[in-house]
């Protein structure tokens, strides 16, 4: 088994290759002065089971071709299997034609890894599920969901309330919540009319309850921030935030400080900026160990389902 990790977040990769007691191989990634990319593995791969560690995060594009290139150079280089291991897949909100003459850039992206030469994909909470078929190789979509859970147990003392930001968030919501054996509420959000300010609803009691607002992604942090103003303003006693992917753009960590958030929890799936971790409202879960089991057992052909039983 051999790893290599690209730029896009190298510090998780390190908690990787340290879980498995393995060295990241030796590989150079850089730009040309007109800020194309090279790579260069500087290690013989010839029949290996190379895994390329390369969140698509921000800047996205950048990361993508950064992966796609790792990939070509290891089919290249004779590696019997390379396996994509990408912990946020970026484009995944543009999983669907939104409206007439707009791209589905999820499939697109997924054609590009698969045209580059990979053989298997690992990944981290899918926006969307269905993307996993956009691939037409195998792919594994690990949840967080371990990982949130045994923090939850940690930090709370009592079952708190598991919500739901919207309605499209539910089923995540719910599982989290079986497994916990915590009570639901959702967050109905709506606008009633162009240019006025959405009407938050909020179906359940969460009345003296210490809420938990689960998510997959947080980039602007409007709808999560306005999530917590509206529990509050039901009687929350406290609200908490997990999400898997901190994607934070523009003034989110500002926002997050500002709002009735006691504390927004990530993982680091993506490289945490110095804005993000000199915030006191943000804490960040290592998954690490998560993507590391992930991988041994991905290369020894075990079962992958079972991490989550």
């Amino acid at each position: 088994m051999r790893l290599i990790s690209g730029n896009a977040n190298r510090s998780l990769s390190e908690g990787i290759a340290k879980f498995l007691e393995l060295n990241l191989a030796d590989c150079l990634v850089r730009r040309f002065a007109d800020e194309e990319v090279f790579v260069e593995v500087r290690e013989n791969v010839r029949g290996e089971d190379v895994f390329v560690i390369q969140p698509t995060s921000y800047p996205a594009n950048d990361h993508v071709m950064e992966l796609l290139i790792l990939i070509d150079a290891l089919r290249r280089a004779s590696a019997q299997r390379i396996t994509a291991v990408i912990p946020y897949f970026g484009y995944a909100r543009q999983d669907r034609k939104a409206g007439p003459r707009t791209p589905i850039s999820a499939k697109l992206v997924s054609n590009l890894i698969t045209e580059a030469g990979a053989d298997r994909v690992l990944t981290l909470d899918l926006h969307a599920g269905q993307i996993q078929g956009f691939f037409d190789i195998p792919t594994d979509n690990l949840t967080a969901m371990p990982v949130i859970k045994k923090d939850i147990k940690e930090h709370f003392s009592a079952t708190p309330m598991i919500v739901s930001p919207d309605v499209g968030g539910v089923v995540r919501a719910r599982h989290l919540a079986s497994r916990i054996n915590a009570d639901l509420a959702i967050v109905d959000k709506r606008r009633e009319k162009a240019g006025e300010s959405e009407v938050m609803n909020i179906i359940g009691d969460v009345s003296g309850c210490d809420c938990i607002l689960l998510d997959d992604i947080v980039d602007s942090a409007g709808t999560l921030c306005n999530a917590a103003q509206a529990l509050q303003d039901a009687g929350a006693k406290k609200v908490t935030a997990y999400v898997t992917h901190g994607v934070l753009s523009g003034k989110a960590v500002a926002r997050v400080s500002e709002s009735p958030l006691s504390e927004l929890v990530i993982t680091n799936s993506i490289r945490a900026t110095d804005e993000m971790k000199n915030s006191s409202s943000i804490r960040v879960l290592d998954i690490a160990p998560l993507m590391g089991e992930a991988i041994r057992r991905i290369s020894f052909s075990h079962s992958v389902s079972s991490l989550f039983d």
